[in-house]
């Protein structure tokens, strides 16, 4: 093989988990499509600067982690509470985080791990981790990234962003309070298994519910403090009463803003269960792609749903229509 080809296709053995590295650090699908992309370009055209073959992997991350900072500091975004929308009613509960750029993940792109590695990568997907490690700087959360999730040595992750050992044990302790305040309380809550049979009891229920329009057996499963947000959008619920208001304008056929017929496919997104909905429009016959929704599950009741806007469900091996 052609050594050109031949570095190619080592290096892009390593998509995957160079993927989900880049999403860690961005909370965007999207833009980890793109600095993956980056990367692997970048890799190939300096191919002749690698002087240890068995270097590739922490070679191919820290080009990674560099395409990520520097898009994060063009960019400069940091999560924001949600604002109050004139006229709507969202509960009686805190503004959740506001992160316009989050997207989901699906599942069966995540990069396969050791079994000794599995849990770390299923805790450190989640949307809840997600959320909470924005709030830290991009350095900061790089580093914690390679330590704690990656599990690095504090030597090997300074050599991959270009610091001094030091500096990233410094930027740790910086960011470990940081997460303590946005991650939940009850470390329970963060699960570290694939969809419990009580999840699957609940998206079940969820999905007959949704696809019959029946709004009492909707909010059955919802707990009193169920927080829904609509990333990008700036609509948010934090309470069951509020949630339920919204939806049952567009579920209910006699209301003036009834949407349509429902049908629902499952799915998995950032190790939770997650639900694509397609949408029959009055007066039409083609079921489309509305949203997709991730679950989160407490106490066999649906505590948040983070829906997020359809475009991704190709990349969930899921249609944009069905009939």
């Amino acid at each position: 093989m052609d050594p050109a080809e031949d570095f190619a296709a080592r290096a892009e053995a390593y998509r995957r988990e160079l993927r989900v590295h880049c999403y860690r650090l961005t909370g965007s699908f999207d833009e980890a499509e793109d600095l993956v992309q980056e990367t692997l370009l970048h890799a190939w055209r300096g191919r002749d600067r690698l002087q240890d073959e068995a270097g590739l992997r922490a070679w191919l991350y820290r080009i990674a982690t560099n395409a990520c900072l520097d898009f994060l500091r063009r960019v400069e975004r940091r999560p924001r509470a949600y604002a109050p929308v004139p006229g709507m009613d969202h509960g009686n509960g805190p503004a959740p985080d506001f992160l316009e750029w989050l997207q989901p993940f699906p599942d069966a792109l995540l990069a396969p791990g050791r079994p000794d590695e599995e849990t770390v990568a299923r805790e450190t997907i989640e949307l809840v981790f997600l959320t909470a490690i924005q709030h830290l700087t991009p350095q900061q959360r790089a580093v914690f990234v390679f330590r704690h999730v990656l599990g690095w040595s504090a030597a090997d992750t300074a050599a991959a962003m270009d610091m001094s050992v030091a500096s990233v044990n410094s930027a740790l302790q910086r960011a470990k309070p940081s997460l303590r305040r946005h991650l939940p309380e009850d470390r329970s809550q963060w699960r570290t298994e694939g969809p419990a049979p009580e999840e699957r009891k609940v998206l079940d229920a969820y999905f007959a519910a949704s696809q019959s329009g029946d709004l009492g057996a909707i909010a059955d499963l919802l707990t009193s403090d169920v927080v829904l947000t609509m990333p990008p959008n700036p609509f948010w619920f934090s309470s069951r009463e509020a949630m339920m208001a919204f939806v049952r304008q567009s579920l209910d056929p006699a209301s003036p803003a009834y949407f349509g017929q429902w049908k629902h496919l499952p799915a998995m997104a950032n190790r939770m269960p997650a639900v694509a909905a397609y949408v029959r429009r009055p007066g039409t016959t083609i079921y489309r792609a509305q949203s997709i929704d991730v679950l989160r599950v407490r106490d066999g009741k649906i505590a948040e749903i983070t829906t997020f806007e359809p475009h991704l469900l190709m990349a969930f091996g899921l249609p944009l229509v069905i009939r």
